[in-house]
């Protein structure tokens, strides 16, 4: 099903548009019948948006039979994005979440860093600010 798995590689996440919602992990299964999608967590207020994203997609791309299904167990984690995925949140100024649980600043890299808030610009994201180089910056929460 890699032509499908292409296609969705095309659609942005609504709230970081720089990565795909298959880099983000949101994409779980896909199959010649339905596209298997399980949000970054259960109330994520991007997910009607996402579906109607990969209708759209999938549409365009002749896919009108394949189903959309969410499922929300098991739950979305941050281990289910891609490398490519990290690096583009980095690029775009985002912490992604590292398997150590170390944070790094995106702008300088520094490891000198302080939670301002446990809520970011969206709930899956918490508010960090860099004793180095000063700048503030999200991290995505690790899940």
């Amino acid at each position: 099903m890699q032509p499908i798995w292409d296609v969705l590689k095309e659609v942005p996440d609504p709230e970081i548009p720089v990565i795909s919602v298959v880099d983000l992990g949101i994409v779980r299964d896909v199959s010649p019948e339905r596209v298997v999608i399980t949000p970054t967590y259960s109330g994520c207020p991007a997910t009607q948006v996402i579906e109607q994203s990969i209708r759209e997609a999938l549409d365009a791309a002749g896919y009108r039979s394949v189903r959309i299904e969410t499922a929300i167990a098991p739950p979305w984690t941050t281990e289910w994005i891609t490398p490519e995925g990290r690096e583009a949140l980095r690029r775009y100024g985002i912490a992604p979440p590292e398997p150590s649980g170390a944070v790094a600043c995106p702008q300088c890299g520094s490891a000198d860093v302080e939670e301002v808030s446990r809520f970011g610009s969206t709930p899956c994201k918490s508010q960090y600010r860099c004793r180095a180089c000063l700048e503030p910056f999200d991290r995505f929460k690790c899940h």
